[in-house]
């Protein structure tokens, strides 16, 4: 029995004990969140208060675009070297085939020339082989026509032999003299057709390997050639010379940009997207600008996605003709419509937006705000369009959260 007395009691301590625990854990919790639940006072002037909208939403978004031309053709040295002269600045007008400046690499040039001396060289070679192959073909012609010369004089003697053998005026003996005469001098003949013929071929076939060694030779002084004249650099095509700032005695690499020649023949525009839209901006979409009080039409001509300190670049032509004052560095602000208009509940933009991520904001009613959960769709230059947790007319707090973003609930005093 006294066993049975002490466990009892045991049990109910701890019963004491578990009931304490969860006081003191309430309270503690209870604490933390009045501290969480704590009221900051802020004053109306210094908030931004934007009512909800139902309207129109602009899938828009505003770039700052450049001016640039329509067409830019990069100047730059086949060879690398350092500059010796410079005949124009930068700015100029120029037309194709102005020289521009001089490159100076006299490692470059001597190569060029001990490569143009070698193959003047092999050109010499295979042109005194080519007289050796005309040679030799003189010679074999007056050899067929001595021996053609020897085949008539054997072929009249063996013809009249034969008259007089028939006639028994010459003896057998005789006869077959003239006789092996004839056919040894046309013997002759046949084997000097063979060997002409051979000579031809091959002397033909030499001829067109010579011809087209000495056409490839020919290519490369070209290019030799062309190579030391690259030297002085010359305008590509006409237009305005840009990004041009050479210095007597800079070195350059090959083919590294000495400049740009500005096609004048057009303008586009050249602007930085937020990262946020790469993957919403594609070539083909529309865009408008106002200049000089007129609104001009433009499309998207190029994207380029990669992005660049939070940008990526985009290139928008004009539709039909441009404005005549355009120049380039212009500045102009560009309206890059993103898909349709749609109906769509509007908040002002902010730089709630920075605090929160969107993820919730500060509702005001009363003179109380206080936290709410929402979901932000789209924005554009002047709207956030909300999918959920506000209605039409509900005023939010769009300012900064900075002070106060770690409270519950805001007390606006008017």
């Amino acid at each position: 029995m006294d066993k049975i007395i002490e466990k009892k009691r045991f049990s109910k301590k701890m019963v004491l004990m578990t009931i304490g625990g969860i006081l003191l854990v309430t309270l503690v919790a209870y604490g933390y969140k009045l501290s969480l639940s704590k009221v900051y006072r802020a004053d109306a002037g210094k908030l931004t208060i934007s009512k909800v909208q139902y309207g129109d939403f602009e899938d828009v978004v505003l770039l700052n675009a450049s001016v640039v031309p329509l067409t830019s053709v990069i100047v730059s040295s086949s060879e690398g070297g350092t500059v010796a002269e410079i005949f124009v600045e930068n700015g100029a007008s120029v037309t194709k085939g102005t020289p521009l400046l001089r490159i100076a690499n006299p490692h470059a040039l001597s190569g060029y020339t001990t490569s143009e001396t070698g193959i003047i060289e092999q050109q010499n070679q295979l042109r005194k082989v080519r007289l050796d192959l005309e040679q030799n073909q003189r010679v074999m012609t007056q050899d067929m026509m001595v021996i053609e010369d020897a085949l008539r004089t054997a072929k009249r003697k063996y013809r009249i032999d034969s008259a007089l053998f028939a006639k028994k005026v010459i003896t057998r003996e005789e006869f077959n003299t003239s006789t092996q005469d004839y056919e040894y001098n046309k013997g002759r003949k046949e084997i000097m057709k063979q060997a002409v013929k051979q000579e031809n071929q091959s002397r033909i076939m030499q001829l067109k390997q010579i011809d087209f060694s000495v056409g490839r030779m020919n290519e490369s002084l070209e290019s030799i050639r062309e190579n030391i004249e690259n030297m002085t650099i010359k305008a590509p095509v006409s237009g305005r010379l840009s990004s041009y700032d050479p210095v007597v005695g800079k070195s350059y690499t090959a083919n590294e940009m000495l400049g740009k020649i500005d096609v004048l023949q057009g303008y586009k525009l050249q602007a930085g997207v937020d990262e946020y839209y790469v993957n919403r901006v594609k070539e083909g979409q529309t865009a408008n600008c106002e200049f000089n009080g007129k609104t001009y039409e433009l499309r998207v001509s190029k994207v380029i996605p990669e992005v660049t300190a939070g940008q990526f670049q985009v290139e928008m032509v004009f539709q039909g003709k441009s404005p005549e004052e355009l120049r380039r560095g212009l500045s102009l602000q560009v309206k890059l419509t993103l898909s349709d208009n749609s109906k769509s509940l509007l908040l002002a933009q902010g730089q709630f937006f920075q605090s929160t991520g969107g993820a919730w904001v500060f509702v005001l009613k009363d003179g109380k705000a206080q936290k709410r959960n929402v979901k932000i769709g789209r924005k554009n230059y002047q709207y956030y369009e909300i999918m959920e947790g506000l209605q039409k007319n509900e005023e939010v707090i769009t300012s900064s959260y900075d002070q106060f973003n770690q409270y519950d609930v805001i007390e606006v005093n008017k």
